[in-house]
């Protein structure tokens, strides 16, 4: 048998990028770098959006009535609930924010599910805080496409 016959015992050569196997393809270096600064954008928003929502949340549970009530809101909790919320929230943002800002694979997979989750949060608070509820869900959205679209090369430190 030669070399060239197609019964021969080498494996066809597998794709690169594919579904099933192999490595990513090589990210567009224009993409790759609005990506890394985002990352950096997202990173420092998850710390302060952090800080402000602890602040928010301490708000919340010490005066109930800095915030306007609305009735009949489907979502509608306690205003003390919804500050232990955005403290909580808020804790974990800073902690992720700092974990990305280290360049940190868990700090990204975490800050996608937490920007994810403030989301959902500012959804249901739109009632009581609308402007600074949509921006916040904007910035969310940025934050979440910055940290999925960011692909770090294998030497990447440190973001900062």
């Amino acid at each position: 048998m030669s070399q060239d016959s197609p019964t021969a015992s080498t494996p066809p050569p597998t794709p690169q990028g594919g579904a099933w196997g192999g490595s990513r393809p090589p990210a567009d270096s224009s993409t790759n770098g609005l990506a890394a600064g985002g990352t950096v954008f997202a990173g420092i928003m998850l710390f302060v959006s952090g800080v402000l929502a602890i602040l928010q949340g301490i708000v919340a549970i010490a005066k109930d009535d800095v915030y306007l009530t609305t009735p009949a809101y489907a979502f509608r909790f306690n205003l003390t609930s919804w500050g232990w919320i955005h403290l909580i929230i808020g804790v974990i943002a800073v902690v992720v924010g700092y974990g990305v800002l280290t360049g940190s694979a868990w700090g990204r997979v975490t800050g996608i599910a937490l920007a994810s989750l403030s989301i959902f949060a500012n959804f249901m608070f739109l009632p009581y805080q609308p402007v600074w509820a949509i921006t916040l869900i904007a910035i969310d959205v940025f934050v979440i496409w910055a940290l999925a679209s960011y692909r770090p090369t294998d030497d990447a430190e440190a973001l900062l």
